[in-house]
């Protein structure tokens, strides 16, 4: 795995009231920095910086030779501040709700700033971090060459805040928070078609049926690997996207955004409807010409963008193409370089 490495953020300015101390931690994977195109990979709800390796959550995506292909391209992961993954107690988060997915945006933008990099190649995440994915391209309107949001949208819709009003309840209230939260976020985070074609109502036993026991064993295996606070400040962010919140429009923000933006969706997503992503679509055509949309076509819902791999390959592909010119432009990616 590649080594954990720390920016130190010295009262960074979180609301107008509230400033703290954030230990941003980050990994980096393939091409020396500077030496290639960088790509920043956002990570979803319960994910981490580690996105390829032996145990990388999206190696079957980013690698050696693969999709996003190391031996061309510097991926860049940060951990969101707070998820836990560095088991720091002190880097968790207790104030969770005076935080957004634009603070994270800003922290990420602060983060890539004391790395002295003022160009990425792409930015693609899937889900929460497909959000975040908006904010930070709304954030710096000209960093970004190809935004690539996967599963989700530019704002949070008031279904979606209503399920993570839900899943912020479960969290304060159960006396088993993070695995009841996390079995009822499966039920949205698949489809009742992907159920069914699962299980087809067989049984443990015969007081006990095999969807129960796929629940519980989700629930059990991140109480494992997860910890409460950082659940709750993940689901806040989830909960508070809106790249016009206090910019203006959606045409003015967008409008800026210098970036070519592939919109990936998924007809069968329950949290982030395809309906919405297709009225992103259209209304960014009648302002932006670089834009476009594509599909994954699945029955497992939202999941689909870390299960339909073969899809999202053939959609990424074109975007990531082998760099045939990568040796001619090694002093010009990422940051400018003093003479």
């Amino acid at each position: 795995m590649s080594s954990l490495k720390y920016i130190k953020i010295s009262d960074f300015e979180i609301t107008s009231n509230v400033s703290q101390n954030i230990g941003l931690s980050y990994q980096l994977f393939g091409q020396p920095l500077f030496e290639a195109p960088i790509v920043l990979v956002n990570h979803a709800l319960t994910g981490n910086s580690n996105v390829c390796g032996k145990e990388g959550w999206w190696n079957d995506l980013i690698g050696e030779n693969k999709c996003i292909d190391t031996n061309q391209f510097t991926i860049l992961a940060f951990n969101i501040p707070g998820n836990g993954y560095d088991i720091e107690e002190e880097h968790l988060i207790d104030n969770y709700k005076d935080f957004t997915a634009r603070t994270i945006a800003e922290i990420f933008a602060f983060g890539l700033k004391a790395l002295q990099i003022n160009q990425l190649y792409a930015v693609i995440g899937g889900s929460v971090g497909g959000g975040i994915a908006w904010e930070l391209a709304a954030l710096e309107p000209n960093l970004i060459e190809h935004l690539i949001p996967v599963a989700c949208d530019w704002k949070s819709t008031d279904w979606l805040i209503a399920n993570c009003h839900i899943q912020d309840s479960i969290l304060n209230h159960s006396t088993s928070p993070l695995a009841d939260a996390r079995m009822h976020a499966m039920t949205l985070y698949r489809t009742p078609e992907s159920l069914t074609n699962k299980f087809q109502r067989t049984e443990v036993s015969k007081a006990r049926f095999n969807v129960e026991s796929w629940l519980d064993y989700h629930g059990k295996a991140l109480n494992k690997r997860f910890n409460v606070s950082a659940y709750k400040l993940m689901n806040q962010i989830l909960k508070t996207i809106d790249i016009t919140k206090n910019q203006g429009s959606f045409n003015e923000v967008v409008g800026a955004i210098s970036s070519t933006i592939h919109i990936v969706t998924i007809p069968s997503d329950l949290f982030f409807k395809a309906e919405e992503n297709w009225d992103t679509y259209v209304d960014l055509k009648l302002i932006k010409d670089n834009v476009s949309i594509s599909e994954i076509k699945s029955i497992h819902g939202h999941d689909a963008f870390l299960i339909e791999y073969e899809q999202l390959k053939k959609i990424l592909k074109p975007i990531f193409k082998k760099q045939t010119s990568i040796n001619n432009k090694k002093s010009t990616h990422g940051r400018i370089r003093n003479s």
